[in-house]
């Protein structure tokens, strides 16, 4: 699984400032318990490391920082588009980790087929809460009530449904998580995490989860 697809492979632009463990401490003694977890499982020269902005002379601190030059940032409140835009700018590799279970009307729905499955390029997917498709030869044409289709339907029901792609709803998003560029995985607790992302349509993207084992992704950053 290729977490990091969409990141840039350059480091050039930071420049590591060396760690004082007194600060370390007092910053982290206002974290939440969720956010303080995360750090652990991650070795302790990964954590708290700070760069400086050589054009703003800005102070930046990553959350983690790896050998492999990703940066990962846990968000446990929403951050502003300004904020989110910022991070995205300074770290030539990021992944956002949301504390997803403070997320309010939000459920995991149903399991997905392949959204990039070829037999499913001429439809898009339906913004509610059933799985259900629109032909996009209807949208085109300008039909007025394109006809919605489900699984069960002839043209549909040798598709298969995958295990690790989910349908989902949040009926009180954050919308400033769907304009990241940067990977955004949502923890839910459990042994699972599921990354968010959203595929190209005409009607708008259509967001859904891409489950990962939660040992995977640390694995990933860990093992390196």
């Amino acid at each position: 699984m290729d977490f990091n697809s969409s990141l840039f492979s350059s480091t050039d632009a930071l420049q590591v400032v060396s760690e004082q463990r007194e600060k370390q401490a007092l910053r982290s003694f206002g974290e939440t318990p969720w956010h303080r977890n995360w750090k652990k499982v991650f070795p302790r020269t990964f954590q708290e490391v700070s760069f400086v902005d050589k054009g703003l002379g800005d102070l930046h601190r990553a959350d983690i920082y790896t050998p492999c030059g990703t940066t990962i940032e846990f968000q446990n409140s929403p951050i502003c588009i300004e904020e989110l835009e910022s991070r995205e700018a300074f770290y030539p590799k990021l992944v956002w980790v949301l504390n997803g279970k403070k997320f309010k009307g939000f459920r995991i729905l149903k399991h997905l087929p392949d959204v990039d499955d070829p037999k499913l390029a001429g439809y898009e997917f339906c913004h509610t809460d059933h799985l259900s498709v629109i032909r996009r030869t209807d949208l085109l044409n300008g039909a007025g009530r394109a006809k919605v289709l489900n699984f069960h339907h002839p043209e549909l029901r040798d598709i298969p449904l995958t295990s690790h792609y989910y349908s989902f709803c949040w009926k009180h998003p954050h919308r400033v998580w769907y304009q990241a560029k940067c990977p955004i995985i949502v923890d839910l607790g459990g042994h699972f995490l599921y990354q968010l992302k959203q595929r190209s349509q005409l009607s708008g993207d259509y967001a859904y989860l891409h489950m990962i084992p939660r040992k995977d992704f640390i694995g990933r950053y860990i093992s390196v």
